[in-house]
């Protein structure tokens, strides 16, 4: 059994995730989106526990920003939602990213997240996911859970398919070699709160600059949901931009961003950019009353020790 356990766990290695704002959008950016391509994929992100972004100090002579702070704006009036509003929820994540240089492939999975809740300084609800993997093939039936302050701060991940049949369950630490191997972010960083924060952050950056442009395009749609969609676009390749351009389809009912996708800078002109990362959450419903059991591993319901 060990070369098999070898195998396994260099698996499970690339586990997981961790993620601004069609009829209105570039043709690129139509022709990639999840909602009209069947071979699209996904989340960013952010640390579970981040619970404050200050505001950059923008130069008064840095003009044309009207459009990034708007959508500063709305970006922090959705983590002020999600924050005091939303306690769970459940989606479909499609995610790609680029690690090391090489893109892969679409991933789709099934995901259950409880939002961290603090009051007074206490923790009243741990950060929680559940994952269930869908497709490609080599990753269909997979499983993970994390729960925050659980299980030594371990992710606790299985395979599916043939290879489950006989390979264990294991714990994995979720910042270390194996969780992060085809990986840009850690599981902590997975979710829609995470990538509101996340994008905030890049957005106060962005807003620094004065070469740094951005335009709003109402009325795209990801999949069955209208958007406002947010696209940043950065000329320079400055050592602290991380994107040459990015687009964020934020719901306009769930007041919530969908979508985010990022391009590199590209290497001729009139040719797009290679894609950074892409996260879709398709099909998200929140408040859905997700409890204890959804995120423990001895549910009958799931795989990890059946």
């Amino acid at each position: 059994m060990t070369t098999p356990r070898r195998q396994f766990l260099g698996l499970t290695t690339g586990l997981l995730t961790g993620g601004l704002i069609s009829t209105a959008m570039n043709s690129r950016a139509a022709a990639q989106s999840p909602g009209q391509q069947p071979q699209w994929a996904n989340p960013v992100h952010r640390v579970a526990n981040a619970m404050s972004v200050p505001k950059a100090e923008v130069p008064r002579d840095v003009p044309g920003k009207a459009a990034l702070k708007r959508g500063l704006d709305m970006a922090r009036q959705s983590l002020e939602i999600s924050r005091n509003q939303v306690r769970d929820y459940t989606a479909i994540l499609v995610k790609r990213e680029q690690v090391d240089g090489t893109i892969g492939e679409h991933e789709y999975m099934s995901i259950k997240v409880r939002n961290r809740k603090v009051s007074g300084g206490q923790l009243l609800q741990p950060f929680s996911v559940y994952i269930s993997f869908l497709k490609p093939s080599s990753v269909k039936g997979r499983e993970v859970i994390y729960v925050e302050n659980r299980n030594d701060g371990k992710l606790t991940a299985h395979e599916g398919g043939f290879k489950g049949r006989f390979l264990p369950t294991v714990s994995l630490p979720v910042d270390g070699m194996l969780a992060m191997r085809g990986q840009r972010y850690p599981l902590t960083e997975i979710g829609v709160e995470n990538m509101i924060v996340k994008l905030i952050e890049r957005g106060e950056k962005a807003l620094r600059y004065e070469d740094v442009t951005c335009e709003f395009r109402r009325g795209a749609k990801l999949k069955d949901r209208v958007c406002t969609v947010l696209e940043v676009t950065q000329p320079t390749q400055r050592p602290d931009a991380e994107f040459y351009q990015a687009q964020v389809f934020m719901d306009d009912q769930l007041n919530m961003p969908i979508r985010y996708i990022a391009y590199h800078w590209p290497t001729r002109d009139g040719q797009p950019g290679q894609v950074i990362e892409e996260y879709n959450y398709l099909n998200l419903k929140v408040n859905v009353g997700l409890t204890d059991a959804d995120f423990d591993p001895n549910n009958k319901a799931y795989n990890f020790y059946s």
